[in-house]
């Protein structure tokens, strides 16, 4: 079965600031965390070092093909590192490129991400709060400048979305505006809040997507096998059909809980979903959306304790 992961996450070092709070990357896997220490990695890579080769290794042992590579905030801004990661592994990455939306001048860093070679755009809908306590507008003028721009381009929209309703409206506007602007929609709609159907629909679209990134850090109090995951993949098809559905990882945040492997195999492993169902779920549907093509033999490698 071919296995794509559409949400994950590399960086060198964190080194930013959210909201006026630090973010640091520490020792032994830990970061400084807006105030806290917080269990960022593994504790094993100890040098904080979130890198391609380390997650390579974890994709191989997974056997996972690919994987989108999206950015956040709270990483702090990976641009020139994932350009070396994408042009050193084209057949095994597909990085998304992030601009500073907290500020003007956006709109020409975003095209300079795609004079670069980044093929996708990632957009932290969620952490576009201003100092005032307002919003950045997913529909003010220099950001539906950079979607056309990226509509005309070819380029792809990965955004994550405040929890609901809130930010459909604009998506909609977003989406009617921009009707050939591929779109995947991130954290399953942030599926263990309220309303979160309201993100799932927006795959009704024809260029829309949503991927799981996340999916079992939202349903961690319930932990593997992660039955709740598994009945909202079953309830987000029947709104949106399985087609337009994705598995992401949310590499490596997640796998401080869990190994990498589970991250998808609970879905290998319920009777809730058809053969075919796992195989869109798990690497079709993206391989169709991303334009991924790898083709690899990834054997299974048996563990000691087995």
């Amino acid at each position: 079965m071919k296995i794509i992961d559409a949400h994950s996450h590399l960086w060198l070092r964190q080194d930013t600031v959210v909201d006026g709070k630090p973010i640091r990357t520490l020792e032994n896997g830990r970061s400084l965390f807006m105030g806290e220490i917080r269990q960022m990695l593994p504790p094993f890579i100890t040098d904080g070092h979130n890198t391609a080769e380390i997650f390579l290794s974890n994709m191989d042992y997974a056997q996972v093909t690919a994987a989108v590579v999206v950015q956040e905030f709270i990483d702090g801004l990976q641009n020139d590192y994932l350009e070396q990661v994408q042009t050193k592994h084209p057949d095994r990455f597909l990085c998304c490129g992030m601009a500073e939306y907290r500020k003007p001048g956006y709109l020409e860093q975003a095209r300079s991400l795609l004079d670069r070679g980044f093929r996708a755009i990632a957009v932290p809908g969620h952490r576009l709060g201003t100092p005032d306590g307002g919003r950045i507008s997913l529909t003010c003028p220099e950001m539906m400048s950079m979607f056309h721009l990226m509509e005309s381009r070819g380029a792809i929209l990965s955004i994550t979305l405040e929890d609901g309703a809130v930010q459909i409206p604009e998506m909609e506007e977003v989406i009617g505006e921009c009707p050939d602007l591929k779109i995947a929609v991130g954290h399953f709609g942030m599926v263990t809040r309220p309303d979160w159907q309201e993100q799932i629909k927006l795959a009704r679209h024809r260029n829309v997507m949503v991927e799981s990134g996340g999916i079992t850090w939202l349903f961690n109090d319930e932990f593997y096998p992660f039955k709740g995951a598994v009945e909202a993949i079953r309830e987000a098809s029947d709104l949106v059909g399985m087609d337009k559905l994705m598995w992401g990882s949310d590499y490596p945040r997640t796998i401080t809980a869990i190994t990498y492997r589970m991250s998808y195999d609970f879905i290998l492993k319920t009777r809730e979903l058809t053969d075919r169902e796992k195989e869109q779920f798990l690497g079709l549907n993206a391989a169709r959306f991303y334009g991924m093509e790898t083709e690899l033999d990834l054997p299974y490698i048996k563990n000691m304790s087995e």
